[in-house]
């Protein structure tokens, strides 16, 4: 079942891919390289920390924590450790944007204190996956407007970042990634 869903999610990525004209480029560095680019004013996707299950349930609704699925302990202290990372390696968070999800919400709130703001191109569409290729070319021309200072956090669903750079990252993992100028670069990935 899982790899029947990891095929899905790698094709309607491809699918992606292929309808905006352009695939990211990997390079994948060292940790020290991705933290590097990030104190360079680099930009990092993360999907929220851990949150038990996949999908949302019937009947969710933005704005309403109660119809979502939610983190869980494991995952509140993944947030923590995240926004932990960040501050022991002096790497300031310049711009801190999130899905409208309350999981993402809540893992750039804990990481990242009083810095969450909404950006709705982050949005999950795995349920909807004929939304992918309009929104992933939102959240693109926003992360290639980033100039800084500091490093532009965006804390996403896994659907959007394998969209942008073809990993299936895990809970609580981000990608690093600089963008000449829409192509997507991968740089690395961090784990909290």
């Amino acid at each position: 079942m899982r790899l029947h869903l990891k095929r899905r999610l790698t094709v309607a990525a491809l699918l992606c891919f292929a309808l905006l004209g352009a695939a990211p480029q990997s390079v994948l560095a060292s940790d020290d390289a991705a933290w590097k680019t990030l104190a360079q004013g680099g930009i990092v996707l993360f999907r929220h920390a851990n949150a038990p299950g996949g999908g949302d349930p019937a009947g969710m609704r933005i704005g309403e924590c109660a119809t979502q699925r939610n983190l869980d302990e494991r995952g509140r202290a993944q947030a923590r450790r995240i926004g932990e990372a960040f501050r022991s390696r002096g790497v300031a968070a310049g711009r801190v944007l999130s899905s409208q999800w309350c999981r993402t919400r809540d893992t750039a709130e804990l990481a990242f204190p009083g810095q969450q703001r909404d950006a709705p191109a982050f949005n999950s569409f795995f349920d909807d996956h004929a939304k992918g290729p309009a929104q992933t070319a939102a959240a693109r021309r926003l992360l290639a407007d980033w100039r800084g200072p500091g490093a532009l956090v965006v804390v996403t669903h896994q659907v959007n970042i394998t969209a942008l750079t073809g990993i299936v990252p895990a809970s609580g993992e981000g990608v690093v990634i600089r963008l000449v100028g829409t192509d997507v670069q991968v740089i690395g990935t961090i784990s909290p």
